[in-house]
């Protein structure tokens, strides 16, 4: 099967969209001043590349993705969370978002942080009260609680902070991208076969993907950052050179770290052999993820 991977790209991310702008409370509810900085950083743009994956993997299982759409949207709540953070001034430091200033920058440090907190609580909430079973739903609330926490995202964001202005090796890069970027998109991976009702086999295949796509969308983001524009990125080009990060093209130079994103998308395609068609969106997202520009 063909698949036109813009046109599923553009109508999964509506769905998410639409979901998105239900699940988060409007900017009159009280405290007026929380929602409003909720929704200005979850509704200001993005790929929905986490929801996106998550209804793939269920339907390469076989599941109808828009049964789970409201637990993949907490996929969302729970990125735009870590980016919110990551922005501030004592992390990445960065004052543009997706395009435009940062939520620190709008509504104050202090309404940041606790939109950030905010919006990955609604995570959790959305994930416990979803209709799947019980079982399900403990299990997909324990994969991307364990993602998020000190050995996932947060983990990740620790080593990152501490490698700055630092000479690290390859190995510890490794460490800080799998763990700051890569958790999260296999537990968004997971999380869709887990409720899209997969067997252990299929598990395995979709945790192999996901392991290698993550990896693979950072090695992209680092490349990005040295040759991508403002405008392609969202935020100003070099950044990561300037505040001393390590990148992969900084410690393995620009042809090995292409070498390395071609590795990972045959490797992630490969993880996909035991499934069908239905698993087409996902190769295509492979594929696209070294092809990308922003």
């Amino acid at each position: 099967m063909t698949i036109d991977i813009e046109r599923y790209l553009a109508g999964r991310a509506e769905m998410v969209e639409r979901t998105l702008e239900a699940i988060v409370p409007a900017r009159d509810c009280r405290p007026a001043r929380l929602h409003e900085a909720m929704r200005y950083a979850v509704l200001g743009g993005g790929k929905r590349l986490r929801p996106i994956l998550a209804m793939a993997a269920a339907e390469a299982c076989g599941a109808d993705p828009s049964s789970l759409i409201r637990e993949a949207c907490a996929l969302e709540l729970v990125h735009t969370y870590t980016l919110v953070h990551d922005d501030l001034p004592a992390m990445d430091d960065d004052d543009y978002r997706r395009g435009r200033p940062a939520t620190h920058i709008v509504f104050g440090e202090a309404v940041a942080i606790l939109a950030g907190d905010a919006l990955q609580t609604l995570a959790f909430e959305v994930l416990a009260s979803g209709n799947h079973p019980a079982a399900a739903k403990v299990e997909a609330t324990a994969l991307l609680a364990a993602a998020c926490g000190s050995q996932g995202v947060i983990g990740g964001q620790v080593v990152d902070i501490e490698s700055e202005g630092k000479k690290i090796d390859a190995a510890q890069l490794d460490y800080i991208h799998r763990h700051k970027t890569g958790c999260l998109l296999r537990a968004s991976v997971l999380l869709g076969a887990l409720l899209g009702g997969c067997s252990p086999e299929q598990y395995r295949g979709l945790s192999d993907y996901g392991e290698a796509i993550g990896l693979c969308f950072q090695i992209t983001d680092d490349i990005l950052d040295v040759m991508g524009t403002r405008e392609e990125i969202g935020k100003p080009a070099g950044s990561d050179q300037a505040r001393g990060k390590a990148t992969y093209p900084s410690i393995n130079g620009m042809d090995a770290s292409r070498v390395r994103q071609s590795e990972l998308c045959r490797d992630a395609i490969a993880a996909l052999d035991m499934f069908d068609e239905k698993a087409d969106a996902l190769r295509a997202i492979a594929r696209l993820i070294i092809e990308r520009k922003k």
